[in-house]
């Protein structure tokens, strides 16, 4: 599982994927994100908007299982 750190509140989850290194640009988080199963804390979700907290784990079919941490 990988950590990725964000130093806001939360981050949208099309935000997040870039930083994860899944999708290269925003622009392909709404293709991606129809394309691809995303599991948030155990449930799937698709939304691109989705708030993603401290402490939310993300599973990206394809891409691994990601954890939301605090940045420094």
């Amino acid at each position: 599982m990988k950590e990725i750190e964000i130093r806001t509140e939360y981050i949208a989850l099309g935000q997040f994927l870039k930083l994860a290194d899944c999708i290269s640009t925003g622009g392909q988080a709404k293709f991606f994100l129809q394309e691809t199963a995303i599991h948030i804390n155990g449930e799937a979700d698709n939304r691109r908007g989705r708030k993603l907290y401290v402490g939310d784990k993300v599973e990206v079919e394809g891409c691994g299982t990601f954890v939301v941490a605090a940045g420094k």
